[in-house]
Formats: structure tokens, C-alpha cells, sequence
């Protein structure tokens, strides 16, 4: 009778692609330390992200891939290739060949011979649906898609480690699929273990986004304390044949691991608990339980799972125009009325030279920046709707005038307008910044799942 198979460690090294280069560092150590099968995960994938990233790749086809790809890796390659962890990442974007190429560079430059890279390809919708297909899943849009990109699952990447992989790059696949991928490679689970693989997509579910889980975006001073904020720590699960887990974290690190920030982060993004639907499976959490099981260690059991969705969805992006914003400072008495003013000057200005550019945003930032007020009423105190006194004291406001618009020409009267606000009044203003960036318009679509051909190879 074989003996059980030991827990597969798996720590995260990045929630996003602005995430910290350093963060990686001691999750490894802990990871090498406590011995054992592990792989180290990383996810720098947004919507927007990958969007971007086409747009690189037009202008330069070497390009495409996370831009900082090097950065994250550099610090932990080498221990990680010493010592048999496997390295997962959607570093790939819009251009993963050309991440595993970034990445054998690097290899050769710390001395470590050739890589086994892995990368998983088939993502990209345009380059694989015919007119009819695309007719019959585009949302109502005419204009022709910047990029289109299904989320795959974790089959490839399994696929890739079984095979050996020391390092797998992906393009676009959900995000929790990064850490399936390994557990299917490690454990064997069946295609349709639903409530194994629900268990494996929740695991990736709460260590995609990093030191959310550890206290990072649970902080909140004097209500919810998390020490040593500054050296927040990575998180690291330990993952059980069965699909259970233990949350923990990178040791000797900041941050905090316990029931409430495990919640906070089980329910982050989540639409359904009992239906959270990723190409996988359909994942049920209504019958979660946490259990802490000391410091800094909490177990999560009791997740469900039901078949997976015959579509895979997708996220198409357009070109939308130009974003012009521009900024200026009021400080001292009457600051707030005075940014008033400056933004009622920009708005008339405007209304006469580009009306394509309405509505025109305004924002006192300090004082209403946060409540979609495109239209000006809560910032303006009409209707009753400022709270009494709210901006009476003030005497440091920054005003933000934005707009969308369809031609670059446009954008600019914007940002002229309000430059022209240091001279011609109101009274006071100080440091203008201003810039004009493309915008990108997206929308979901949801693609029958035999007509993506998801690939992978080793390069």
C-alpha cells in the first residue's frame, strides 16, 4: 500500500504587477526552511494589464510581457532552481514566449545553465475564432477588439510541471488556477473532483492577491491593528491530499494571519459564495469553516464543488478615446471656494470650446474624490446633499479636472485650460500637473469552451 502523499507548500510572490520586487525573498526562505514539495506563485495579471500589454506588443513584437518580469524573479532564481521549487507565473501577458526568453537570459547571466520553461498558450480569442464564432459571442461593440482573452484553467500548467518544468509562464488564465496547476501536478486529482479542485481554486483564491490575506488591505488603525505593516509578509499555504489548507505566512515578517483576514480575503471579488464560477469548477463556499490553529496559522475546510462551466470567459478591450486630467492646488483661507470656482471656470471654458468633451469631473481631492460625481452636485453642496460644515476648515484642497475624449486634441484644451487657471484666476493656484493617456474600454464576453485550444510546451 503506497504511503500518502505529503503536503504541497505553495507561497505567493506577487498579488499584482505592482507589486514589491522584494516580497518573494522571505516567502522562499520559508519555503526552503521547512523543507518538502513547494512552488512559489506569482500573479501580475489585470484586465487592464494585459491590455496594455498588447498594445506593447503591436509596436514592438519582442515586447508584451510583464515589464518588470526580471525584477520579481532576479532575487529568488537561483535558490528557487537549487532547490527544486518550481516557479508559477502569468508574467507571460500578451507575449509569454517571449517571457520564457526574458527568463533563460537571466538564468545564463546567475550562472544556472538552461531552464526548463513551460508556457501556456491559447488564451488569445482572435487569433483562434473565425467571423461566425466571433459574431455570435461579441457583446454589441462594431468596432474591432484591441485584445481578446479567455481565462484558462489550470490543466496546462499541470501539464507543464508533470513534464518538468522548473519555471511555467502563462498568459491569461484565472487567477486561482496558478495554484491548482501545481496541486493537480503534485496530487493526481481527478478532472472531476469537484470538491478536491473547488478546494485547490479557493487555496489560489486567497493567495492571489499577496499581503491581502496577511493584514495588508485589512489594515485599518485603531479598529483593525496589524503589526509591523511596513514588512508585511507574503502568504504560504500547506495544502493536504484531501483539500484541506492551512493559511499561514513568510516567518519573520509583519502582517497577521487569522480568521478575520482569511474572511475578509475569502470573500474578496466573490459574487456568489456558493456558485464562484472559474474555468475549473464552480466553487461553493457556503459551507466554509475556519479553524485557527495558532499564531499566525489558520485552517480552512469544507469547500464544495459542482461541474465547470461550458463557457470560459472573456475579456475583450477597445480603444476608447484619451483620458486628459489635470491638477492644481488651492492652500489657506477660502481654499475650497476657490477650488470651486477654479472648477467652475474650467467647466464654462470648456462647455464653449469642446462640448464632445461633457461631462467634465471635478474633484476636490480631501474633500469629494471618492463618490463618482461626474455630474458636480455633491462637490458643488447643491441640493442639500454637503454635509453642514464639511468644507469650512479646509485650507489644503487639490482640484482634478478629467474628462474622456475621442480625439487627442480635445484632451489637450483640458489640460491647457487648466494650466491657463495660474494666471487667470481664481487666486492662489499652485502646482499644475496634467497628462494625457489612451483609454481602454473593455467588455466580458463568454466563449464555448471547445473552441478555445488551449497549448503548452517546454522552450
Amino acid at each position: 500500500m503506497s504511503s500518502p502523499l505529503p503536503p504541497l507548500l505553495i507561497g505567493c510572490g506577487a498579488g499584482f504587477s505592482g507589486d514589491r520586487w522584494d516580497a518573494a525573498v522571505p516567502v522562499v526562505r520559508t519555503l526552503i526552511a521547512r523543507g518538502g514539495p513547494a512552488v512559489l506563485m506569482f500573479e501580475t495579471l489585470a484586465e487592464r494589464t494585459l491590455a496594455l500589454a498588447q498594445l506593447q506588443r503591436r509596436q514592438n513584437p519582442a515586447a508584451g510581457f510583464e515589464p518588470t518580469l526580471e525584477r520579481f524573479i532576479r532575487p529568488v532564481l537561483a535558490d528557487c532552481v537549487r532547490h527544486g521549487i518550481p516557479i508559477v507565473g502569468n508574467f507571460g501577458a500578451a507575449n509569454p514566449r517571449g517571457a520564457a526568453a526574458c527568463l533563460q537570459a537571466l538564468a545564463a547571466e546567475l550562472g544556472l545553465g538552461a531552464l526548463r520553461v513551460g508556457v501556456v498558450e491559447g488564451d488569445d480569442v482572435l487569433a483562434q475564432l473565425n467571423p461566425d464564432q466571433l459574431a455570435q459571442v461579441r457583446g454589441p461593440r462594431t468596432d474591432a477588439p484591441v485584445s481578446a482573452n479567455a481565462y484558462l484553467g489550470a490543466q496546462g500548467i499541470a501539464a507543464c510541471l508533470r513534464a518538468g518544468a522548473q519555471v511555467v509562464v502563462t498568459g491569461r488564465v484565472a487567477d486561482p488556477a496558478l495554484a491548482l496547476g501545481p496541486l493537480l501536478a503534485h496530487f493526481g486529482w481527478a478532472d472531476d473532483d469537484w470538491d478536491r479542485l473547488a478546494a485547490g481554486t479557493i487555496a489560489g483564491h486567497l493567495l492571489e492577491c499577496g499581503a491581502q490575506v496577511c493584514g495588508g488591505y485589512f489594515a485599518d488603525p485603531g479598529l483593525k491593528d496589524v503589526p509591523d505593516l511596513a514588512h508585511v509578509g507574503f502568504p504560504v499555504l500547506e495544502v493536504q491530499a484531501d483539500g484541506r489548507f492551512v493559511v499561514g505566512k513568510a516567518e519573520a515578517t509583519g502582517g497577521c494571519v487569522d480568521e478575520r483576514t482569511v474572511k475578509e480575503q475569502l470573500l474578496y471579488e466573490i459574487h456568489d459564495p456558493a456558485a464562484y464560477l472559474t474555468p475549473d469548477v464552480v466553487a461553493d463556499l457556503s459551507e466554509v469553516t475556519l479553524q485557527p490553529l495558532g499564531p499566525d496559522r489558520v485552517q480552512v475546510s469544507g469547500v464544495r464543488g459542482h461541474a465547470r462551466p461550458d463557457t470560459l470567459k472573456t475579456t475583450a478591450c477597445f480603444e476608447g478615446g484619451w483620458l486628459a486630467e489635470g491638477e492644481i492646488s488651492y492652500a489657506g483661507p477660502n481654499a475650497v471656494a476657490r477650488a470651486r470656482l477654479a472648477a467652475q471656470v474650467v467647466r464654462s471654458r470648456l462647455a464653449e470650446l469642446a462640448p464632445g468633451l461633457q461631462p467634465v469631473r471635478c474633484d476636490l481631492i480631501g474633500v469629494a474624490s471618492l463618490f463618482a460625481d461626474d455630474a458636480g452636485t455633491w462637490a458643488a453642496g447643491q441640493d442639500g446633499l454637503e454635509p453642514a460644515g464639511l468644507m469650512q476648515d479646509v485650507q489644503d484642497v487639490r482640484l482634478r479636472v478629467a474628462a474622456r475624449a475621442t480625439q487627442r486634441s480635445e484632451a489637450e484644451l483640458l489640460t491647457r485650460e487648466v494650466l491657463a487657471l495660474y494666471t487667470c484666476g481664481p487666486a492662489g493656484g499652485g502646482g499644475v500637473r496634467s497628462a494625457i493617456t489612451p483609454r481602454l474600454a473593455s467588455e466580458s464576453w463568454f466563449v464555448p469552451r471547445a473552441w478555445i485550444k488551449e497549448h503548452w510546451s517546454l522552450l
